[in-house]
């Protein structure tokens, strides 16, 4: 994400954030959590609690943001608990990976890149994981309402069955959909894939 709408409303997010010291894990952190070791790469990392998280759990940890309010904070608290995770900021609609990762996260980050980015950005993330590891992916998909963290010139709402037909012939762990209310009776639309790669 380039500096734009998104990362401005993401920067204003984590401020309150910080200040109320939350650091729960969300819904879908929770539930991927289970499955991530090794070298772990968490691509749009937000707060940074599921790569904290994954770091007292054993990973070592490749954390990538666009906000710097975000990045700040993660730096401050891995260097806090010697935790072993290396945080950047970046600008994830341009970014190419380097390395291999035994565990690749995307939770919440594709649906803020334009369609033709986000889809190349994800073939990129299924290179760099090793046969056999482990990669769980969320985006907003159609039917989703609620647009006030959108910047108008670089989103993408996903098919439903987006996911499950970029890791065909891969190992689906479980794949989810699910809608959560939000401001104005408006509606956010996930889809979820824990995905195995052959």
């Amino acid at each position: 994400m380039s500096n734009n709408r998104s990362v401005e409303f993401f920067d204003r997010q984590f401020e309150r954030q910080i200040q109320q010291t939350e650091q729960a894990l969300n819904p879908f952190e929770q539930a991927a959590l289970p499955h991530l070791r090794g070298r772990l790469l968490d691509f749009g990392c937000g707060m940074g609690n599921l790569a904290l998280a994954a770091a007292r759990a054993g990973c070592t940890v490749l954390a990538l943001d666009a906000s710097e309010v975000a990045i700040s904070h993660l730096r401050q608290a891995a260097s806090a608990g010697g935790l072993p995770v290396q945080a950047q900021v970046a600008d994830l609609g341009h970014y190419s990976v380097q390395g291999e990762f035994d565990t690749i996260v995307s939770i919440g980050l594709l649906m803020f890149l334009d369609c033709a980015t986000a889809q190349r950005t994800l073939a990129d993330l299924q290179a760099h994981l090793v046969p056999g590891g482990t990669m769980v992916v969320n985006v907003l998909i159609e039917g989703t309402t609620y647009m006030d963290m959108f910047d108008p010139e670089a989103h993408c709402l996903f098919p439903k069955d987006f996911l499950q037909t970029r890791f065909a012939g891969w190992q689906v762990i479980s794949w989810d959909l699910r809608d959560f209310a939000a401001p104005g009776d408006t509606v956010k639309s996930f889809a979820t894939i824990f995905a195995r790669k052959p």
